[in-house]
């Protein structure tokens, strides 16, 4: 057998990556610096994945930005606005990938970035290639070849990772009417051909091609596609040892496609779908390996080797162990790095910590489970086996896990009330009565930037060089200048800035019980966003409010609106890692009942406005249509269950990302908030036409700019995204805000904007 890795991650063991790639955004560092930086970071994954006796490590699976737009770089699928970047001598091809990433202002040149979306059911984000009819591409960027030759180099071998042909197409936005991206897989596949060429000349052996949409639905096109693609690949390089590798879901109906395929072996997922193993090992032809994704590349727990062994024995009887790999599911950039790293126990309990594997535990899961898939028989290896066994066992049986009140909450849970007193028409009357608030009414998302300074108070915090009184009185001088900022500038519902907030969804987990936390546990969200999700280990419950005392103060400090920030159930959910000894649905509604309990708080605190963050429910769609019923039906009952306690007169916003709603628009539409804002300007807004066409009852609030890029929109750019969104909504449902947060963005940058956001409101109100 052999052993090999389908990524590893990317950031470094301490953010490395995300801080040398920000010191060059802004100008502290050179190119050079950033280079040797990532070049570090790559050697040390290589040597790590080599020390711990991996047979075939990735190469191609680091990236400055996202694999995505890597591809893009590669097949020279640079969108034309960008040709004056490219002009520009001054500015090195990193310059040109990072403008596609973030956007460019320089020097009176303005482009806005490409757009970005979650990376199928992950919250991993992505940069969408952007697709013309008769779109030619060629050969643009040689990182493949260049980070190859790197390891060959370094004596690391290493099988290249790209994604495959038609998962990249597949994953791009056609950009013209009347045509088919899928069309476009004749003119993409000589670049790829030529990569392979390049790779050969070097001497490669294996190549790693991920298809997730493999385990996707697929079209009669899509599968013609793949077999057209993959025939004229192996026709050209037939002694190639290519890997397919398909993930987060099960072949399913696409097995006989992917068996059809000309490659030498073929990665299947086992921890997301451990029951298709008997129907591939039933009809898989002969001499194809199977890589059999067996240790969980998405979650932290350990792996459970006597389950796994007995999928592994049930792989070798029936095809025998040359014919078998042994990988992690998916690339382990999900993961955090080294769970070595934790060595606070008051963070991680000892106990806790033992249930736990990260992305280097997992690499070594998966050479220990070849072991004794060998029957391998040494004293390490049997101390490593009980070990595993008494983890497990630990965990079963743990008091830390169960609560019997929760419990008992979740089995009368049909009795909780999920829907409001009245319907959204007369809510919106006596709202407009109680609230006074203008045509257009501007506000922002939630949270306001977030310096180096205010980051550095949590840190003093934490190590006890200030006082908890010091910090509250810190964050609160922070939050009065923000309240201060939008009065000046005409904002009408405010925000208090979530200054004393690590992340949207760590700041809630920290206050739950159930939930546990690392310290070092960062993994990349998008670009150099890293974040740390809750491990959510027990049952999930609210011991004390959680945002009454900062919204509360905020209120006090204006007579304008202040919105009580929270982030739903749904999402706190898919941003954590999730125990797997329960359904996820009842975690949901554990999450959702503390939300709904501070819900009411937050309402008898007088707060009127209350925004509970959704991003995620898009997200949380399972990839095969058919299960999307069973899903949407809890997760838009959770998010109902934790706002519809409240009185009519009380505001409920939602906020959600990446808001492709075309086909859960009804869903949406259930979940029953009176405003719900979305981000669109990337979309030039036509993510609302949906909307229009379903006539959407409720308020909207469109985003008019993009947050995840530091270039600064104009008032007539908003001008003319709202005008747009007037021939779709009707005026009296619109509402005017950002795309998202602007937590990750500079001070600057952001009074800037939202003064030329208030006034195309302004501009708007005339003309209207």
């Amino acid at each position: 057998m052999q052993t090999h890795n389908l990524g590893y991650p990317r950031i470094g063991s301490d953010r490395e990556l995300k801080k040398a790639c920000e010191k060059y955004w802004t100008g502290k560092a050179s190119v050079e610096e950033l280079m040797i930086t990532s070049k570090d970071i790559r050697h040390q994954n290589w040597i790590t994945q080599k020390d711990l006796g991996i047979d075939w490590i990735p190469s191609n699976d680091f990236s400055y930005y996202d694999q995505v737009l890597d591809m893009s770089l590669m097949v020279g699928a640079i969108p034309k606005r960008y040709n004056q970047v490219i002009l520009d001598k001054s500015n090195t091809e990193l310059d040109l990938y990072f403008a596609m990433a973030r956007g460019y202002q320089k020097e009176g040149i303005d482009i806005k970035a490409m757009e970005m979306t979650k990376w199928f059911d992950t919250n991993y984000h992505y940069i969408v290639p952007e697709f013309e009819n008769n779109q030619k591409f060629s050969l643009f960027s040689t990182k493949v070849i260049d980070e190859y030759l790197e390891a060959k180099k370094a004596g690391i071998k290493t099988k290249p990772v790209i994604v495959g042909p038609v998962s990249y197409l597949l994953l791009g936005k056609e950009k013209e009417e009347n045509f088919n991206k899928l069309d476009l897989i004749k003119d993409i596949l000589p670049v790829y051909l030529e990569i392979l060429h390049k790779l050969k000349k070097e001497g490669v052996e294996w190549v790693q091609f991920d298809e997730p949409f493999l385990a996707l639905d697929l079209d009669a096109k899509a599968k013609e596609t793949y077999q057209y693609a993959y025939k004229e690949i192996h026709k050209q390089f037939p002694y190639i040892n290519k890997i397919l590798t398909t993930y987060f879901d099960g072949l399913k109906d696409n097995l006989h496609l992917a068996f059809s395929l000309p490659v030498q072996a073929l990665h299947v997922d086992l921890a997301r779908c451990p029951e298709q193993l008997d129907e591939i090992l039933g009809n898989i032809p002969e001499k194809l390996l199977l890589s059999l994704g067996i240790v969980d590349g998405r979650n932290i727990w350990k792996n459970d080797f006597d389950k796994s062994l007995k999928l592994i024995h049930k792989a070798i009887s029936k095809i025998g162990e040359d014919r078998i790999m042994i990988a992690p599911s998916c690339s382990l950039l999900h993961s955090p790095v080294d769970l070595e790293l934790e060595t606070d126990t008051e963070a991680l309990s000892t106990e806790i910590k033992n249930w736990l594997a990260f992305a280097k535990q997992k690499i070594d899961e998966v050479v220990t489970l070849k072991r004794l898939a060998e029957n391998e028989n040494t004293p390490e290896l049997q101390k490593k086996l009980q070990e595993n066994k008494n983890a497990a066992t630990s965990r079963k049986t743990s008091t830390l896990i169960h609560n019997e009140k929760v419990k008992e909450k979740i089995r009368n849970i049909e009795k909780v009330e999920d829907k409001r007193h009245s319907v959204f028409s007369q809510r919106k009357k006596k709202q407009a009565k109680s609230l006074q608030l203008p045509l257009f009414t501007t506000t922002t998302i939630g949270s306001f930037p977030q310096t180096s300074e205010v980051r550095s108070w949590r840190s003093k915090l934490k190590k006890r060089l200030i006082t908890p009184l010091e910090y509250e009185e810190l964050i609160k001088k922070e939050i009065e200048k923000a309240i201060r900022f939008q009065e000046k500038i005409g904002i009408d519902v405010l925000v208090h800035g979530e200054f004393e907030r690590n992340d949207m969804v760590e700041y809630f987990g920290e206050q739950l019980e159930g939930v546990a936390f690392s310290k070092n546990g960062w993994v990349q969200s998008y670009g150099s966003r890293c974040v740390k999700p809750p491990i959510i280990y027990g049952d999930v419950f609210r011991p004390n409010s959680m945002t009454v005392k900062w919204s509360s103060y905020a209120q006090s400090l204006t007579k304008k609106h202040v919105k009580g920030m929270l982030t739903g159930p749904v999402t706190i959910l898919q941003w954590s890692f999730v125990r797997d000894d329960q359904p996820r649905k009842e975690t949901c509604f554990q999450i959702a009942l503390a939300i709904r309990e501070e819900v009411l708080d937050l309402e008898r605190a007088g707060i009127k406005v209350i925004q509970i963050d959704e991003p995620a429910i898009r997200e949380g769609l399972p990839l095969r249509k058919k299960d999307w019923k069973i899903y949407l039906e809890w997760a838009i009952k959770a998010f109902r269950i934790a706002s519809c306690g409240v009185k009519d007169q009380t505001q409920i916003h939602t906020h959600m990302c990446y808001s492709e709603f075309n086909d859960i628009i009804q869903n949406i539409a259930d979940m029953d908030a009176d405003v719900i804002t979305i981000e669109c300007s990337k979309s030039d807004m036509k993510l609302l036409n949906i909307f229009s066409e379903f006539k959407y009852p409720n308020d909207i609030g469109p985003g008019v700019y993009d947050i995840h890029s530091p270039r600064i929109p104009s008032k007539k750019e908003m001008v003319s995204l709202l005008q747009k969104a007037i021939k779709s909504i009707p005026v009296e449902q619109l509402w005017i805000n950002p795309d998202c947060g602007l937590k990750t963005r500079g001070w600057e940058e952001t009074e800037k904007a939202l003064i030329e956001m208030v006034s195309a409101a302004i501009e708007l109100r005339e003309q209207c």
